[in-house]
């Protein structure tokens, strides 16, 4: 199988050697990113498909074709890093992933994943089996089902309605209901669906060994289709907790951002994942985390305030990223971008889109906010210590003020969530001793 790896907005051209893909091989790449959430009206969310080469957009992951995998990393560097290897970048991106999806990856689980010889799917199915096996050596968990059966002895208790509607004429066949312990259940239905559809996805042979493994413990499990699985009727209590974390997991695995695509000559699959948004609900995460107990409030993606009205009708609401407030105010909103900054000496904007600017002055107005804040990732280009720039809105001197931000987002969730805490903190300072 062709395999090759990209960073976000890099592009790779066709060709038969290392580092170039085939035309046949990348135009059914292509054809199977066409099928994803993300590619948009055009097509090309996903994919740049051009006479000469494929280019990678703002979109994360691998896509699997007939005979070719495409994996699509994104550029997250350290503070001071020019360049991060792929493995560095895939354990990152898991890093991400697990805090937006509340999965525990402990330092013991990252050390035996194959960070050079897998893609990013095959590391997450890795991690996904390991976890499903170990609490399946503990037994599935089970519940107490209703059952209504015609039966030659009674069991349970007897349906009077149907005995005497079906066996009046018949009454050596009694209707019964009764509760059968059964792991016929939404939560192992579920485990199986996730089971079922990375057997047909797997590459890896260790992957392949343990999900037939799983594949058996399922046997006695109905196999629910994906779009017929009841999420809704799951409930986790203090019997089944421990398969909150295997919920979440396979709720990622399963949702439409994997997709499975059979349709005529194109038969693929891909895992992808939006880095603007991505970043969005990790820092969201964090910043909840950062400022649990402290008196603020933290919102993420509320407001929804409309910009203009006519006849009583609001129009073109907002959704601001995060708003942070305290009692009844208004403190700090944040909008995060996952964006480039530009060195200063190159661009005086820093490539901080005016677009982007604009619409933080207008959250300001609308949230009565006095602070607002544009947060970026720092990359290895800027300088070595993070960005924080102050802007005053509107006039020189002015109270209500725009902050320009960077956050290193390589090392642990913790220090993530102490460095926020200590910018968030000393943005709402400086405001009250101005």
């Amino acid at each position: 199988m062709i395999r090759r790896t990209l960073r976000e907005w890099q592009r790779i051209g066709y060709g038969d050697d290392d580092t170039t893909i085939p035309q046949a091989e990348a135009d059914r790449i292509a054809a199977v990113a066409t099928r994803s959430t993300f590619a948009g009206h055009g097509g090309e969310g996903v994919l740049e498909h051009g006479r000469k080469g494929l280019r990678a957009r703002g979109v994360v992951g691998v896509i699997v074709a007939q005979g070719c995998q495409l994996e699509i990393l994104p550029k997250i560097e350290g503070l001071g890093e020019r360049e991060a290897s792929d493995d560095a970048l895939r354990r990152r991106l898991i890093h991400m992933l697990a805090v937006v999806h509340d999965l525990r990856i402990d330092a013991g689980s990252l050390a035996q994943l194959g960070w050079q010889k897998d893609t990013i799917l095959e590391l997450l199915i890795r991690l996904f089996c390991a976890r499903l096996m170990e609490a399946v050596r503990m037994g599935l968990p089970r519940r107490y089902l209703d059952h209504a059966d015609d039966l030659p002895a009674l069991r349970g208790r007897l349906d009077v309605t149907r005995q005497f509607s079906r066996h009046a004429v018949a009454p050596q066949r009694l209707a019964c209901r009764y509760d059968e312990l059964s792991s016929d259940i939404p939560l192992n239905q579920v485990m199986r669906a996730a089971v079922t559809r990375l057997q047909h996805v797997a590459q890896a042979p260790d992957n392949q060994r343990i999900l037939r493994e799983l594949g058996f413990a399922y046997a006695d499990v109905s196999d629910v289709s994906i779009p017929a699985l009841r999420w809704d009727q799951i409930t986790l209590d203090r019997t089944n907790q421990r398969w909150s974390e295997l919920l979440s997991f396979a709720r990622l695995l399963l949702t439409d951002r994997h997709q499975q695509t059979t349709a005529g000559a194109i038969d693929g699959h891909a895992l992808l994942f939006e880095m603007n948004a991505l970043f969005e609900q990790y820092v969201a995460r964090l910043v909840t985390r950062a400022l649990a107990g402290s008196g603020y409030r933290v919102a993420a993606q509320g407001g929804h305030r409309d910009c203009l009205f006519e006849g009583g009708t609001g129009r073109f609401r907002t959704k601001p990223d995060l708003i942070i407030r305290q009692g009844d105010r208004t403190v700090l909103v944040i909008d995060t971008k996952w964006k480039r900054m530009a060195p200063r000496i190159d661009d005086p904007k820093q490539g901080v889109s005016q677009a982007d600017v604009y619409q933080l002055m207008a959250y300001s107005q609308l949230y009565r906010c006095p602070n607002v804040m544009l947060l970026y990732p720092h990359h290895g280009d800027l300088p070595p210590d993070p960005i924080r720039t102050r802007y005053a809105i509107a006039s020189e001197g002015a109270e209500d003020s725009l902050l320009l931000a960077t956050m290193d987002v390589t090392g642990s969730s913790h220090a993530h969530a102490e460095a926020l805490k200590h910018l968030i903190q000393g943005v709402l300072r400086e405001h009250e001793l101005a």
